[in-house]
């Protein structure tokens, strides 16, 4: 469902690392995964298998790598995946936290800390993510990145596999200026200015540690007078229901209904898009499937 950047070429393997067990371990967990339960759609599954587990091109597909890739990495040969690619893969693969965590070990490098934001979507709730597939729904963690997206989601907004680093961040793109497809009535940018604000002094007093959640909001402040202002005032908002207008080169506007989901006992925030039935937003919703992401602008995705 999620698209983390392409991995980097010309990884070197650390001293005193088995390569081989990480694409042991890759395969063992992909043979364990169904198609079905991995959310794929029955057309996607069809054919003879050699075996009941995901396919490598299936992994590749759901984890946002190249099938190349996915071959190097259960071969050995790519030795240092990054933090993105070993969370997309543990959100494919359905992998527990403690596997989750056994799996950044054997790439060698340490498993997400607490105290630090988490990208890590529990298998219950992605499984629920994959029953709701025919709305356009995105997950954010603490820092707003969006970390997780279904194919409506990315035919209707924009693909968020184009973006790199801070690009990820709704926060970021929002009050930097970035373009993007989305727009908001003005009270509508006033409550969703708010929540967003909320959310990060809320996630920084969670995660005192994280150095990256304060780098991104200490340059939040200086490069945003509007972000400043909200910041010092002390606001406090939260996300709920709202409507806001989606600028789709093919559609036209789609004027939407989001509601935003919070996850208990974790940071993910749920964006979910809906339509009335029979509407005309319902009827637009109908052509994403045909038109998929033929137009791959930049995504802005709040």
């Amino acid at each position: 469902m999620s698209r983390p950047p392409h991995p980097a070429r010309g990884e070197s393997p650390g001293p005193d690392l088995d390569h081989g067990d990480l694409g042991r371990a890759l395969r063992h967990w992909r043979d364990r995964t169904g198609p079905a339960e991995a959310g794929l759609p029955a057309g996607t599954t069809s054919g003879t298998r050699r075996a009941p587990g995901l396919r490598r091109e299936e992994l590749a597909q759901l984890a946002g790598l190249s099938v190349d890739y996915v071959v190097r990495l259960e071969r050995g040969r790519a030795t240092a995946p990054s933090s993105q690619v070993l969370h997309a893969l543990a959100r494919a693969l359905r992998l527990t936290r403690v596997e989750r965590d056994h799996l950044f070990l054997l790439a060698g490098q340490a498993p997400p800390a607490d105290g630090q934001v988490s990208q890590y979507i529990p298998p219950t709730v992605q499984r629920l993510l994959d029953q709701l597939g025919r709305n356009p729904i995105a997950v954010h963690d603490a820092y707003w990145n969006t970390i997780s997206w279904n194919p409506p989601w990315a035919a209707l907004v924009g693909d968020p596999s184009t973006l790199r680093g801070r690009e990820r961040s709704v926060a970021w793109r929002h009050f930097a200026g970035l373009t993007g497809r989305v727009t908001h009535e003005p009270d509508q940018l006033v409550r969703f200015q708010t929540a967003v604000v909320s959310d990060l002094r809320s996630s920084a007093v969670r995660y005192p540690g994280d150095r990256e959640l304060r780098a991104l909001i200490g340059d939040l402040r200086e490069v945003s007078p509007r972000f400043e202002e909200l910041w010092q005032s002390h606001v406090v908002g939260f996300h709920s229901a709202d409507r806001k207008t989606i600028h789709h080169p093919q559609l036209g506007p789609v004027t939407v209904d989001c509601d935003t989901i919070t996850v208990p006992g974790s940071d993910l925030r749920i964006a979910v898009y809906s339509a009335a039935p029979h509407s005309r937003t319902a009827r637009q919703f109908e052509l994403l499937a045909t038109i998929g992401t033929q137009d791959l602008s930049p995504a802005e995705t709040d």
